[in-house]
């Protein structure tokens, strides 16, 4: 049996016994220490959400309904992921009755145990009478959830349109336990539906194939008829207006920015989800929407099927915005259609979508396009090794999970650029980079709405490449298990006409300041977003500088930069900082005056407290404060108090509003600034 037609395997590498069904909706004993859930004893067949959403209370109240097959007999409980934010008020089981008598509902025991600082333990007790193998469970679970870790609450003031409340989840990584009760493992898919009721005026949005409107009853229908993990579960709810933007996708963003969003994306995205087909396959998903939220959504974009969600802040700079729209197109196939079974091998998903994310960029926008974006991405890989050091357990592919660790923590840089330069090695060993996109076909089709680890793929790659098993040298395990940079880079010669004016650029500004006429050589203001900032980036590694240079490009190009997009903009004001270049502060604060999101406040911040400039960093924070997320208050918070312990679930207070801190003088300025992790210029 040749490797395309051998039947899909389960997340566990197990075969299924010729003519019985498939293995990969039931789990086999995996180990997920993230989830405190007993997922292997059941298959999940679907949940139905019915809920009601109470904005003056911030609180999501109703109901779930679980359909569960036990796996085995003797199965006397079941254990869902919950969060101490979430409140059960009762649960009950179905049991369905005898021909021709109805069915029982019985009210079960359950008790809720801690399990780690993002989660608890829902252990529910099961009737020994109700527990037959292969035969339907329908547990109801009874229940309220307020302001969780996946549930973000708006009010009107911290929206973009500040006339109306909104709320949105975010569940990546394990945040939805706080959403609702579930097995939170990616190794777990099924179809859910929902019913969500709203107060008039309210919109709601589900990542979800198929939805509908109940006027009668300001409710929302929603179903989504393909298996997906329950990170992928997504809501929100507010003043949001529809565009069509093609004949499969749809802008949603509140009021005052859907103009914009129309018109930066215009027909675009059918034709990305086109050159995306053309590679991969066909797009399985049906709908292709875009959500746009308020800068309080606290990351870049999130692959949630069916409905992207976007950042509104993204919408400043055209290319930043076209990569992160493409590279979550990308998850259609790579995270959504088939996943990572583990977190410890996120890669599978992100280095997978970059990858996939930059063959459709090549296609669509040339080689020398992909180039240049795929270097000032791998500058930063380097700078973030040169921070972690060779060593660091955080820079391997497939990273511990130790018990108790929050797998967010172990997305970085590395699940992204070292996953994509490994799946450039795999593409580079083929020799022949369509047959490459053949296997990624084939990869999509054995394992379509399946969870598969590292093996699974190369597994499949050595049976598709068989004249590859040959070859000395394939060592795929220093690939997954080492610590340091990747063992391959793509070459990337072919941006040379893109990248050679930006190092030359960056070779004129060295220890001495420039002669006027060479600087004018180059025209910044016709390069493009991902140039300047390489450039910006490579400046800003470089120092600090000396202060007459500092002097001399602030008055090059401080200017010009004002004009230009946010991700130009805290590049050079992070130069700014770091350099300690007073005569540019105010710049600093109008910016910080200006942008309350996360992508852009906690790099400054974070530079700001690193060096002799915190107290400025109080006044602005006291200032702009009553605009941010009390997440992201508390975050901000922490930075400049220097505080180590986690955030608490209980709003921080506003801080009191100082006079202007004068600032420091030169004698005062350290040699050298800590710099942290989150310095790292690069978006999600």
């Amino acid at each position: 049996m040749s490797d395309l037609q051998r039947p899909a395997l389960c997340c566990c590498r197990k075969a299924p016994v010729e003519g019985g069904p498939s293995p990969c909706p039931e789990r086999c004993q995996r180990v997920d220490v993230a989830s405190a859930s007993n997922f292997h004893s059941f298959r999940l067949r679907h949940f139905h959400l019915d809920l009601r959403l109470d904005f003056a209370a911030k609180e999501m109240s109703g109901r779930q309904v679980l359909e569960l097959v036990p796996l085995q007999a003797g199965v006397q409980t079941l254990v869902l992921d919950a969060h101490p934010s979430l409140l059960v008020h009762s649960i009950d089981c179905t049991v369905p009755g005898a021909a021709g008598s109805p069915d029982r509902c019985l009210s079960l025991t359950y008790r809720l145990d801690p399990f780690t600082d993002y989660g608890s333990s829902l252990i529910i007790s099961l009737p020994a009478a109700v527990v037959r193998p292969r035969r339907t469970l329908q547990i109801t679970v009874r229940y309220t959830t307020t302001d969780g870790p996946a549930i973000w609450w708006l009010d009107a003031g911290l929206t973009s349109g500040q006339t109306s409340p909104l709320v949105f989840t975010q569940g990546h990584s394990v945040c939805n336990r706080s959403f609702f009760p579930c097995f939170d493992t990616p190794a777990v898919k099924s179809t859910y539906s929902a019913t969500v009721h709203v107060p008039e005026g309210v919109t709601v949005l589900m990542s979800s194939s198929h939805s509908a409107y109940s006027e009668q009853d300001r409710a929302f229908q929603f179903s989504m008829e393909f298996p997906v993990p329950a990170y992928l579960v997504a809501l929100v709810a507010g003043d949001l207006q529809p565009a069509d933007i093609g004949p499969r996708s749809r802008v949603w963003a509140e009021p005052c920015i859907l103009t914009s969003a129309v018109s930066k994306l215009g027909g675009s995205v059918e034709r990305w989800l086109a050159v995306a087909e053309g590679l991969f396959g066909p797009y399985v998903w049906g709908r292709y929407d875009i959500v746009f939220l308020p800068p309080s959504f606290p990351v870049v974009a999130m692959e949630n099927p069916c409905l992207t969600f976007i950042i509104s802040s993204i919408l400043e700079s055209h290319e930043f915005l076209l990569i992160d729209v493409i590279h979550e197109i990308a998850h259609g196939w790579f995270g959504n259609a088939v996943t990572n079974a583990t977190w410890e091998e996120m890669w599978l998903s992100e280095g997978l979508a970059t990858y996939a994310q930059r063959r459709i960029t090549t296609e669509a926008y040339g080689e020398a396009f992909t180039c240049l974006e795929t270097m000032f991405r791998l500058d930063a890989l380097h700078r973030q090794m040169r921070l972690l050091g060779d060593t660091n357990p955080m820079s391997k592919l497939q990273v511990k999970c130790e018990p108790g660790v929050n797998p967010s923590s172990l997305m970085n840089l590395f699940t992204y650029e070292k996953g994509f330069c490994f799946v450039s090695y795999l593409s580079h060993l083929c020799g022949d980079i369509q047959s490459f996109d053949s296997f990624l076909r084939s990869y999509i089709q054995q394992f379509q709405f399946c969870s598969v680890v590292a093996e699974d793929l190369l597994n499949l790659f050595l049976g598709f490449f068989p004249q590859l098993k040959e070859r000395e040298g394939l060592d795929f395990d220093r690939w997954l298990n080492e610590c340091g940079p990747p063992l391959y880079e793509p070459d990337l010669s072919a941006g040379a006409i893109l990248t050679e004016p930006v190092q030359c650029l960056c070779e004129l500004w060295g220890e001495e300041v420039p002669e006027p006429q060479a600087i004018a050589s180059f025209d910044l203001s016709s390069w493009s977003t991902f140039q300047t900032v390489l450039f910006l980036d490579r400046l800003l590694d470089r120092s600090p500088l000396p202060q007459e240079v500092m002097t001399r490009l602030s008055c090059c190009y401080s200017a010009l930069l004002d004009g230009m997009n946010a991700e130009v903009q805290i590049r050079w004001l992070q130069i700014v900082v770091r350099n300690r270049f007073y005569p540019d502060l105010p710049r600093v604060r109008s910016f910080l005056h200006k942008h309350t999101s996360r992508m852009y406040t906690v790099p400054l911040y974070e530079d700001l407290c690193a060096g002799v400039m915190k107290c400025f960093a109080a006044e602005v924070f006291s200032q702009t404060q009553a605009r941010m997320h009390p997440n992201l208050r508390r975050t901000l918070q922490q930075i400049l108090f220097q505080s180590s312990t986690p955030p608490s679930e209980t709003p921080l207070p506003l801080l009191p509003v100082t006079s202007p801190a004068p600032a420091p003088t030169p004698t005062d300025m350290p040699s050298t600034g800590c710099i942290s992790l989150r310095n790292v210029n690069v978006s999600a």
